[in-house]
């Protein structure tokens, strides 16, 4: 009975880095249920490396947010203070 409780208990919360790396970029796409938040929180709570990754991983998320919302229209050219003129795509 022990053994069947250790085993049942701990599967969901005891996650390799690599699995919980597949949480952190399936939480992009999917909430993820109870258990697997659980397993990401504690692993997250114990692992030194993973928190690294997970932090790349919302980096690049708000990169690309930035990125999407871009206008060439708004670039500021930071040293003249006005705004830069679209790029000619004419000219090679």
């Amino acid at each position: 009975m022990n053994r069947l409780f250790t085993a049942m208990f701990n599967y969901p919360f005891r996650r390799s880095c690599k699995e919980v790396a597949r949480l952190v970029v399936a939480r992009e796409d999917r909430p993820l249920n109870v258990s697997e938040k659980l397993a990401l929180h504690t692993h997250m709570w114990i692992c030194k490396t993973c928190p690294d990754f997970e932090n790349q991983i919302l980096t690049v998320r708000n990169a690309m947010r930035q990125w999407r919302n871009y206008s060439h229209d708004e670039a500021v050219d930071p040293t003249a203070g006005a705004a830069v003129p679209p790029a000619d795509k004419t000219s090679k």
